[in-house]
C-alpha cells in the first residue's frame, strides 16, 4: 500500500533547488536567507574583488617595482653542438635550420647563435647575432659566423 509519507522521488530525478523569496511557507521567504539589511541584502549589491571596507586595498599599499623594455628584443638561440650535428657541405641559414627541424618557421626572424659545444667542422654560418665564444670556435675550426643584418 502507497502512503503519502513513504513516497520517493524515483531513481535518477533531481532534487530542484529551493526558489527564494517565494513567501514564507517557501522556508526562503522574507529576506531571502540574505540576513537583516547591510549592502549584501541589497539588490546588486556587492563589493568588488579587493575590496576591503573602505581600508586602502592590498594591491594599492604595495610598492610598484620593476620594468619592461618595450624595445627589447627577443633571439631564438642555438647552441653550436646542435649546428654540429648537421651537414657542413651546406651554408648554415635560419631558414636550413627550418628545414633540419631545429628551429620554427616563426622563429627564424632573429636568430642568436651561442657558443655552447664544441666544433669539429668548418661551418659558414649566417644568423642575427652570434656570442664571442661562437665566434672564436667557428673561425678556430675554419669556418665563418656572417651577421645577417
Amino acid at each position: 500500500m502507497i502512503k503519502l509519507g513513504t513516497l520517493k522521488p524515483s531513481k535518477g530525478a533531481k532534487h530542484k533547488t529551493k526558489r527564494l523569496g517565494r513567501g514564507n511557507s517557501s522556508g526562503h521567504g522574507s529576506t531571502s536567507t540574505k540576513g537583516n539589511k547591510g549592502q549584501i541584502a541589497r539588490s546588486g549589491g556587492y563589493h568588488k574583488v579587493g575590496f576591503e571596507g573602505g581600508q586602502m586595498p592590498l594591491q594599492r599599499r604595495l610598492p610598484k617595482f620593476g620594468f619592461t623594455n618595450f624595445a627589447r628584443k627577443e633571439y631564438t638561440v642555438v647552441n653550436l653542438s646542435r649546428i654540429n650535428t648537421l651537414p657542413n657541405d651546406k651554408e648554415i641559414t635560419p631558414d636550413l635550420l627550418v628545414e633540419f627541424g631545429v628551429i620554427k618557421q616563426s622563429q627564424k626572424e632573429s636568430l642568436k647563435i651561442l657558443g655552447t659545444g664544441s666544433v669539429d667542422k668548418a661551418y659558414n654560418i649566417k644568423a642575427h647575432k652570434f656570442s664571442d665564444s661562437a665566434v672564436k670556435k667557428l673561425t678556430k675550426s675554419g669556418g665563418k659566423a656572417e651577421v645577417i643584418a
